[in-house]
């Protein structure tokens, strides 16, 4: 179990990592896309975008220093951002996924499943139980998660080439 709670570390890390830099990255393109997503008061927004960059900086951080809080953290974000995701789709809504940067790529169940998948990692790192680990396993368990994360941060673009080619 402490192999998935590094595993499960490096996960999170590296795709709240991700997803904050991006919408880092374009921030008004991101604070733009929130409304579509959940409709709020014009002058909520900011406030709102601003919050989740930072909350999903703190959990990238916070699931590397104390593990707990991070993956606590990154549950309650995960989950927040499912409740939103199911009530734009049930709304008939397809906004845009600005979840990693600029993609125009419209919400759908497969952003459901993604973050499914993360909250029971998110859960499972939070439940496993930390004792030191071998150097070696310790980094071969990381970089699973790392590469994981690389795969989740590309579902989107994945999913397009696997459309065009069927």
């Amino acid at each position: 179990m402490e192999y998935l709670r590094a595993a499960a570390a490096a996960l999170i890390a590296v795709v709240f990592a991700a997803s904050s830099v991006s919408k880092l990255r374009d921030f008004r393109g991101f604070a733009r896309s929130v409304p579509a997503l959940v409709p709020m008061p014009a002058g909520w927004v900011t406030p709102v975008s601003v919050a989740v960059v930072a909350a999903e900086l703190a959990s990238a951080v916070l699931v590397l220093v104390t593990a707990v809080a991070g993956f606590v953290l990154a549950s309650a974000l995960l989950l927040a951002f499912t409740v939103a995701i199911a009530a734009s789709l049930r709304r008939g809504r397809r906004a845009p996924c600005r979840c990693f940067g600029a993609a125009e790529t419209p919400i759908g169940p497969r952003h459901l499943a993604r973050n499914g998948l993360l909250i029971c990692f998110a859960v499972l790192g939070a439940l496993a139980p930390e004792h030191g680990l071998p150097v070696a396993g310790a980094a071969v368990a990381f970089a699973a998660g790392a590469v994981v994360a690389v795969l989740v941060v590309a579902m989107d673009d994945i999913a397009v080439v696997f459309a065009r080619s069927s």
